[in-house]
């Protein structure tokens, strides 16, 4: 997984107040989750535009103050209305210790389900894994090339190489739905199943069954 560097500076004053004086300035108050010691500290806005704006996961060194933290970025708050960032929490990367974080799924291959004129639906966005942050890749993919109509991957059927999967087993992470063309195609193959049965060719029309009678 790539790393993104962010320089930021630590905050001498907490509470709202500071948090409003610091948002004008056009920087993010944001804090480090770690086990001896919460660390506060602020950046630049425009810092967060590639670890935020991005489909991919990253892990994150943050410069403060001349000391280096490696972390994951775990929960981020924005502006109901402007959208615009307010709030950035870390948690400490810890070597040998596994970390939490939801990955992006990226789907592969051509589906048999979308082939026969379904429709691929993606239902998880991100997965939730465990694993050591050496071990965490930018993306899960995710094969849908043998994926059937009415048929759907679920979290249960995946597994990854040194990775937990800590989202629910039954959860569906893609699927495959009937449309309009698919139910027509399957007509269509029921009623050539048929006329095989009774040993008419599939493409015999009226017209030629009435020749074969007159004959």
């Amino acid at each position: 997984m790539k790393t993104i560097e962010i320089k930021a500076s630590l905050r001498k004053d907490l509470g709202k107040k500071s948090s409003k004086r610091i948002r004008k300035d056009g920087n993010v108050p944001c804090v480090i989750y770690d086990k001896d010691q919460n660390i506060h500290f602020y950046a630049h806005e425009l810092s967060f535009q590639k670890l935020i704006y991005t489909h991919e996961a990253h892990l994150v060194k943050l410069k403060i103050d001349g000391q280096d933290y490696n972390a994951i970025l775990q929960d981020t708050q924005f502006h109901p209305v402007t959208d615009k960032l307010l709030h950035a929490d870390f948690i400490k990367i810890i070597d040998g210790k596994p970390v939490v974080m939801r990955i992006p799924v990226k789907i592969t291959g051509d589906s048999a389900g979308v082939k026969a004129g379904g429709k691929l639906i993606s239902k998880k966005r991100r997965l939730k894994v465990k694993g050591l942050a050496e071990d965490l890749p930018e993306e899960l993919t995710v094969d849908v090339t043998n994926l059937k109509i009415n048929h759907s991957i679920k979290v249960g059927d995946l597994a990854f190489d040194k990775l937990e999967l800590l989202d629910p087993k039954i959860t569906t992470v893609v699927t495959v739905a009937t449309s309009r063309v698919a139910v027509k195609a399957e007509g269509e193959e029921e009623a050539e199943g048929e006329a095989a049965k009774e040993g008419e060719t599939p493409a015999e029309s009226a017209e030629d069954k009435d020749t074969k009678e007159k004959s």
